[in-house]
């Protein structure tokens, strides 16, 4: 499939509904998390926004605290310009971004205030998929549900999802909007990859099960399952390993010498595959059907480039048993991993 753009045939990208909503998203989705306002600044992200553009993707995830606001405020200069309704605006709220003690979490007051902030900096009218970046122990979730519902209705928000939330919360808040005749859920955003499979046992079960679909965030572990990372060596200069604003510490979990030594089995699986061990590893969370996009960061239009490419790759169930064969026990499988940490403690 492709789509036109001022003028031009974009790349063939595929796209997925996103759950049972009638939105369609492309299946990569570029996420400026530890990029715009951190490692990329205005100039690079406006050419990595355009070359994502390019390669057919019209998914853009963001979130109020990355950066502390400011990577909102950098994508949407980037797309500044560019015809709204021609991308699928993705962004969060819940972590702090003041100092104040209501700013922070899920309560009425923070998401209407928040929202507003998000959409000054995004410089739009509308998010088209607004989501609780975590799970507020201390807000009533009636109060949270009735927040977002009210949004929709105002027309500032589209659509409404979660992102890290356990199969227990998901279910409640899908009960009350239920019960209440609020708009759905129509999307989670968990960490999900080769090495990160927590969601499978009870979370994406019941997603399919209720028209949830996932945009997963770290397909490529960050970055661990792109082979750069060698066992017994140190972390080549300038990748997020480096990164001490906030990358270094994310990817710490993943550089141990058991998993760098798996990774790299998976080398040969790409080579037959014809495809880059990023690409391979993309391709891996896309095979999950109830997947609708997964997010890539870049901080060089190179990046986005080769990324793009996993999308529409069908690997075969052989190469699927490979994957699974070189990686052994080292997955991490557990549900009750998926936790919110309280944003006032």
């Amino acid at each position: 499939m492709s789509i036109s753009q001022g003028g031009t045939t974009l790349a063939a990208m595929e796209y997925r509904r996103l759950g049972r909503s009638g939105m369609y998203v492309s299946e990569i989705t570029y996420g400026n998390w530890i990029t715009h306002g951190s490692q990329v600044e205005q100039d690079a992200a406006v050419k990595c926004v355009r070359a994502a553009f390019d390669e057919g993707i019209t998914s853009f995830d963001t979130a109020d605290v990355y950066a502390r606001t400011r990577a909102e405020t950098v994508l949407g200069k980037a797309l500044k310009g560019i015809k709204r309704e021609s991308y699928e605006l993705f962004t969060k709220v819940y972590w702090p971004i003041g100092e104040g003690k209501n700013d922070r979490g899920l309560s009425r007051k923070h998401i209407m205030e928040a929202v507003h902030g998000s959409l000054k900096r995004l410089q739009t009218d509308h998010i088209d998929l607004y989501q609780f970046h975590r799970f507020d122990y201390e807000t009533p979730l009636e109060e949270s549900l009735s927040a977002f519902d009210d949004l929709i209705r105002q027309g500032k928000v589209m659509y409404i999802g979660f992102s890290e939330w356990n199969a227990s919360q998901i279910s409640d808040a899908l009960k009350i909007q239920d019960a209440r005749g609020y708009n759905r859920f129509v999307s989670s955003q968990p960490q999900y990859s080769a090495l990160w499979r927590v969601i499978e046992s009870e979370v994406d079960p019941l997603c399919r099960a209720e028209g949830i679909g996932h945009i997963v965030w770290s397909p490529i572990a960050q970055g661990v399952l792109s082979g750069k990372y060698l066992p017994g060596k140190k972390p080549p200069k300038g990748t997020r390993a480096t990164d001490k604003k906030g990358g270094a510490n994310m990817i710490s979990g993943w550089l141990r010498e058991e998993v760098l030594s798996a990774v790299q089995k998976l080398e040969p699986v790409a080579k037959r595959e014809g495809l880059t061990m990023a690409q391979l590893a993309i391709a891996w969370v896309l095979q999950n059907p109830n997947v609708s996009s997964a997010i890539v960061g870049a901080t060089k239009p190179s990046q986005i480039r080769e990324n793009a490419k996993a999308s529409g790759v069908k690997l075969s169930a052989e190469t699927m048993r490979d994957i699974d064969a070189a990686l052994g026990n080292l997955p991490e499988r557990d549900p009750s991993k998926t936790k919110s940490p309280n944003p006032r403690a």
